[in-house]
């Protein structure tokens, strides 16, 4: 089975590493700068549990000197992808699956989703169709990844906590080639269930996401800040409600209360959501895919957003000031 991991920061990294040293898979990676010369010289380095693995794998700068691939692994953040699509061209055969790892409104939500917005296209999260015209939504599977990984330096992928990565086809169907796929990953010592209904899954952590990833990032504050907060926690709830009616409009089962989840996001603790962490780095912060899909998902259902609205104004303002948009 020839796998490559398209971006292989720390999620790419982590999921990257376990399968190289596994060694049931011909595993591949494509990298960039002073993290690709470093997996090069030293392996890609993980520590695991106290222990440092270092994992031999074959990585390149550019995806055609792979050249096709079973299962190619996207990633990278959801407002990279469409630029990188000349990038990841190559490594696309006649049979080769997709595996999208990004947070949150996949761009492949309407295929096979069945009901009026069958086919629907994102511009979101896909501006004009590109990445479903190039890519194509028939060899996506779908992904949920839970994992807390960082890159500690160059080539050093630190594993905090959670070895999940749910996995589902965008039908439902139990294929063959998610099913391979996820016994790969299990020999891997990964957790990866196959689910039935893997967009119910998608909206459960979109949940989270939608609300304490720009709350955070205009306050400054952690997870355990925001929900402590009675003000910002109220915020935070009126945002998921408003979310979970969109939802529910698509169909998405939520199968646990939104006080069950806000709590479960204050249990965290003084956790620093990745968009208040693209913000302090002045990196692109991931608004599109969280936020503005959401809104967008509002229109389309005739469901009203009055606070994502608000919010989404906000933080959007903020990310232009400071580059990061």
């Amino acid at each position: 089975m020839r796998v490559t991991v398209f971006g292989a920061g720390a999620i790419g990294g982590y999921l990257a590493a376990k399968l190289a040293i596994s060694g049931s898979v011909d595993l591949s990676i494509v990298a960039r700068g002073a993290h690709l010369e470093a997996i090069k010289a030293d392996g890609l380095r993980l520590i695991e549990d106290g222990k440092e693995t270092v994992a031999r794998v074959k990585a390149a700068a550019r995806a055609e000197e792979l050249g096709v691939q079973d299962y190619v692994v996207l990633a990278l953040k959801a407002h990279s992808l469409a630029p990188a699509l000349d990038e990841i061209a190559p490594l696309l055969g006649e049979g080769t699956a997709v595996v999208t790892m990004q947070n949150g409104v996949p761009w492949w939500y309407f295929y096979k989703a069945g009901g009026a917005l069958e086919g629907t296209r994102l511009n979101a999260v896909d501006p004009g169709g590109a990445i479903w015209q190039r890519i194509g939504p028939e060899r996506v599977i779908g992904s949920v990844v839970y994992p807390a990984v960082e890159v500690d330096a160059p080539g050093l992928i630190r594993h905090v906590e959670g070895t999940r990565f749910s996995l589902g086809e965008p039908s439902g169907e139990k294929s063959e080639r998610v099913t391979g796929l996820a016994r790969e990953m299990v020999k891997a010592g990964l957790q990866a269930p196959v689910r039935e209904d893997i967009r119910s899954e998608i909206w459960v952590k979109l949940w989270g996401n939608l609300s304490f990833n720009p709350i955070s990032a205009l306050t400054g504050s952690t997870l355990a800040a925001i929900v402590a907060d009675e003000a910002t926690r109220a915020v935070a709830r009126a945002m998921m409600l408003e979310a979970q009616a969109i939802g529910e409009m698509l169909g998405v089962r939520f199968l646990i209360p939104v006080d069950r989840r806000i709590k479960g996001a204050g249990d965290v603790g003084e956790h620093k959501t990745s968009m208040l962490q693209d913000l302090e780095r002045g990196r692109p912060m991931e608004i599109f895919a969280l936020v503005t899909a959401v809104q967008e998902l509002g229109r389309l259902t005739g469901q009203p957003t009055p606070t994502i609205d608000t919010v989404l104004a906000l933080v959007r303002r903020l990310a232009i000031e400071r580059g990061c948009y």
